[in-house]
């Protein structure tokens, strides 16, 4: 995925680089924790996803400090790059906007926002198994359902992704966002409503296994609703002098 600036608007930033990333620093540690993170899963994976993964709150591996950690952790290098390419080229730019505590905020709010839609989907899911399981009615098949979902831990930072992207579409409607293949550019208003539409449609008709559709639809959703805040109560921006802060 790549994108282009195309008549942005709102807020902004000025003043040299001091470094790399170094006007971004919310993006840069939140790159580098997560790299941390992963590195140690591939020494202590049994541990590190045991304990820092999000399970079903009704299993026995849940601990409460679960739907925040499981933003930091990936489940292989190509989930980080792909996750981290994202934020890098997303994140910098509202971090720039924005600054790094709204920019944080933001940040953390889709993704614990990515973490409770997906565990109230999953709560659905359990209530139709149990009443499967109550009725007799495919009950073995039920059973072995729940088990499985009470062993499965979710992990990445894909929800807060996007969030991101969200934000990045409400604040630039008219960027410029296309793919790598197929070679498709189109403003990022209507990109992401595409990447929405396809995260929706694969969630309800169940494919895609091993992808947390509704965690992504729950960082937008968050994304979407937090930005309306925002601007309902005129703090989409809060402007700050760079110059000063430099």
């Amino acid at each position: 995925m790549s994108y282009e600036y195309h008549n942005f608007s709102g807020g902004g930033f000025s003043g040299g680089r001091r470094g790399f990333m170094a006007d971004t620093p919310v993006t840069k540690n939140i790159i580098i924790i997560c790299t941390l993170v992963w590195i140690v899963t591939e020494v202590k994976s049994n541990f590190m996803f045991q304990t820092f993964s999000l399970f079903y709150p009704a299993s026995d591996f849940f601990r409460w400090w679960q739907p925040l950690t499981h933003i930091f952790m990936h489940g292989g290098f190509w989930h980080l790059f792909f996750n981290m390419f994202t934020l890098y080229m997303f994140g910098t730019v509202l971090e720039r906007a924005w600054g790094p505590k709204k920019y944080l905020l933001f940040y953390l709010v889709t993704g614990l926002g990515a973490a409770a839609l997906h565990m109230g989907v999953q709560w659905i899911e359990v209530k139709v198994w149990m009443q499967q399981v109550l009725s007799g009615e495919n009950a073995l098949a039920a059973q072995q359902s729940i088990a499985n979902l009470y062993r499965t831990p979710t992990v990445g930072a894909s929800g807060a992704i996007y969030g991101l992207l969200v934000g990045f579409a409400m604040l630039y409607p008219d960027a410029k966002m296309g793919l790598v293949f197929p070679p498709i550019f189109l403003k990022a208003k209507y990109m992401v409503l595409i990447f929405i539409a396809i995260e929706l449609l694969t969630g309800i008709g169940g494919m895609g296994g091993g992808v947390a559709h509704f965690a992504h639809l729950g960082g937008a959703l968050f994304g979407f609703l937090l930005i309306l805040y925002w601007k309902k109560k005129h703090k989409l921006y809060d402007y700050v002098d760079w110059e000063d802060r430099n």
